[in-house]
């Protein structure tokens, strides 16, 4: 174990490069940053990983956090990166904000059980920055056991870690002394996991109201009212059709006369001029001319006058008797269709209009 001086800028170089070279071979290293001290390791390394869950006492399951040196690094760790993002790291970074996001899944390392996320943040902190930028992401945990407090002082971290960390860079006291504010990008609307030395209301005034979920447009809201009030309407409009039935005598609204198949007074018989009023007059004269048929002076006189072609006479006189007067019983599969075919059209035009027909 080595401790080496950041503060002073003449020794601060061979203390990066010693924290370089520990990184590289594997080896776990302690760092200052903005918010507390961090213990690190290349995140690229699954046993260096492991070393430092094993320094902190912590399971796979609690996978650390990425620093990068440059925002850039980002994009190449991350995928399906929500817009907003780009304004936080614009906002924020350097700073106390680290942002879970999908983790590229092409990356070849092992945090821990990520579920496919990665946390990361650039740290405001220039011996980090520098770091960051020779070793590339490190894997950092803050530089404490699992349970304790976090460490503010290179002391502090080296009390709790001890011999567990090759190389502790001293940087003074931590500026902030806060962890930082973690934000989950990957659900919608975004959710602050871990309240940090970063308020909401901050994020907020910087980046807008992320955390809750966008309204509607006015457009969809008022299609979705036109339709609900459509549906209501249709729903009314079919009790109505199916509960209430129309006065005696008249037909629903919008549909063809409804046929009194049952009515006293017969139809006219296809072809036929008379109106249905007609039909007992024309009956009547039906009956007489066949009352004076039967007298047998009459019989006698018209069968004389016809001669050969009498009888054809005859049967002419009863089809036309049969065809005007009794067309409506005898008239066959032609008159029931001429009769039918109007109510099945009235049906058809007002649907579950029971009892709207005569009866």
């Amino acid at each position: 174990m080595s401790v080496h001086d950041t503060q002073n800028e003449d020794s601060r170089p061979e203390a990066i490069e010693a924290a370089v070279a520990a990184v590289r071979d594997g080896r776990l290293i302690v760092l200052p940053t903005d918010t507390v001290y961090g213990i690190g390791a290349d995140a690229f390394t699954p046993e260096a990983v492991q070393a430092l869950l094993d320094a902190k006492g912590r399971g796979r399951d609690m996978p650390p956090p990425v620093l990068i040196g440059d925002p850039a690094v980002l994009l190449a760790l991350a995928v399906d990166v929500p817009d907003y993002v780009e304004d936080l790291a614009d906002a924020f970074w350097p700073g106390p904000l680290t942002l879970i996001l999908n983790a590229q899944p092409s990356l070849t390392w092992d945090l821990g059980e990520t579920r496919g996320t990665v946390a990361l943040r650039m740290p405001d902190d220039e011996v980090a920055l520098e770091l960051l930028r020779a070793t590339g992401p490190l894997a950092v945990s803050s530089a404490n056991r699992s349970g304790k407090s976090a460490a503010l002082t290179v002391l502090d971290a080296a009390t709790q870690l001890g011999d567990a960390v090759d190389v502790y860079l001293d940087g003074g006291p931590a500026r902030i002394g806060e962890a930082s504010t973690i934000i989950d990008t990957t659900v919608t609307p975004a959710e602050i996991v871990r309240q940090g030395a970063l308020g909401r209301d901050e994020i907020v005034a910087k980046v807008g109201d992320i955390f809750t979920a966008p309204e509607p447009p006015a457009e969809e809201e008022d299609a979705a009212a036109e339709a609900e009030a459509a549906d209501t309407a249709a729903s009314d409009s079919s009790d109505d059709a199916s509960g209430e039935t129309a006065p005696e005598g008249e037909s629903p609204a919008g549909a063809a006369p409804a046929l009194a198949l049952d009515s006293e007074d017969p139809a006219p018989a296809p072809g036929s001029d008379a109106a249905p009023a007609d039909v007992d007059a024309a009956e009547a004269e039906a009956e007489a001319d066949a009352a004076d048929a039967a007298d047998p002076a009459q019989a006698a006189a018209s069968g004389a006058l016809a001669g050969p072609d009498g009888p054809a006479l005859q049967e002419d006189a009863a089809t036309s008797d049969e065809g005007e007067v009794d067309s409506p019983a005898g008239a066959g599969p032609a008159a029931a269709g001429a009769l039918d075919l109007p109510r099945e059209s009235a049906a058809d035009d007002a649907r579950g209009a029971a009892g709207a027909t005569a009866g």
